[in-house]
């Protein structure tokens, strides 16, 4: 692995971290403008508690070392989530502000996928 390319991960992995941290502790607690947003996209209340929990579980699972297969089901976990969260607010009708922090996140996951280094992947090549 070059350089280059473990930086570009771990500013990539790093960022992914907070913002999965971020946002999944403000949906645990529920915060107003979450539960408004929800609420907005028409899912349950309690969506939020499962979303900011399995955000927190995926934060551990791709900062931690080993485990390989569960860093792909955690890497899997936040492109769905926050492509689907995109795909609502689209259905939504919603403003492009609204677009920004899923597409950010959704762009920090594919890039840490993308650069991992060999011991953190399934199959080393």
């Amino acid at each position: 692995m070059t350089k280059r390319n473990k930086i570009i991960y771990w500013v990539a992995t790093l960022w992914l971290a907070l913002g999965m941290t971020a946002t999944g502790i403000v949906q645990i607690l529920q915060i107003k403008e979450e539960v408004d947003m929800m609420a907005h996209l028409g899912y349950p209340l309690y969506f939020l508690v499962i979303l900011g929990v399995w955000k927190l579980l995926g934060v551990i699972a791709i900062l931690i070392p080993k485990f390989p297969l569960l860093k792909e089901w955690a890497y899997a976990g936040f492109f769905f989530a926050m492509s689907g969260a995109i795909v609502s607010h689209f259905a939504k009708g919603d403003d492009a502000i609204a677009y920004f922090g899923p597409t950010l996140l959704l762009v920090l996951t594919v890039l840490s996928w993308y650069f991992r280094p060999a011991e953190r992947k399934t199959i080393s090549v």
